[in-house]
């Protein structure tokens, strides 16, 4: 009987150090995740958009989905932004909000949330769901759909 209540006091104690061990996981990542977003507005903000990039996956394989149909790749979707986005009154000053951030398995997450720019030439305002996976130890967005 003393070996059955040792067993179930392992395995109670296994249970809980994996249930800890995923939520600190899960909190680690999302706050992560929360500094890459917190990273590409500051730099969004000061006209960066090299700096703004960094928070994408730097490969051909990056796609993002957006008005104007679906782009490939990390250079192209810069020289969009550098396009649309040609001066200070066109970039304005951007506030990211996060209404959800999601695992999808293990190492990728999912980010539904809003954006709002504030402009001379007129003010913006999206929705965006991107995809970011950990690559190299990096948190990166890997797929963005934005309206």
């Amino acid at each position: 009987m003393k070996s059955i209540y040792l067993i179930l006091s392992l395995l109670f104690s296994v249970g809980i150090f994996a249930q800890s061990n995923t939520s600190e996981t899960y909190l680690a990542d999302t706050n992560a995740i929360r500094q890459v977003l917190k990273t590409q507005q500051d730099a969004w903000n000061t006209f960066d958009l090299e700096g703004f990039m960094q928070g994408y996956w730097k490969s051909d394989s990056l796609k993002f989905y957006g008005s104007n149909g679906i782009t490939k790749g990390w250079q192209k979707t810069l020289d969009n932004y550098k396009k649309g986005y040609p001066s200070k009154d066109y970039i304005g000053k951007l506030q990211f909000t996060l209404l959800s951030i999601s695992p999808i398995e293990d190492q990728s997450y999912y980010v539904m949330g809003q954006y709002h720019l504030k402009r001379s030439v007129g003010d913006a305002r999206g929705e965006f769901l991107i995809i970011l996976k950990k690559i190299d130890g990096e948190w990166k967005i890997i797929a963005d759909m934005s309206s």
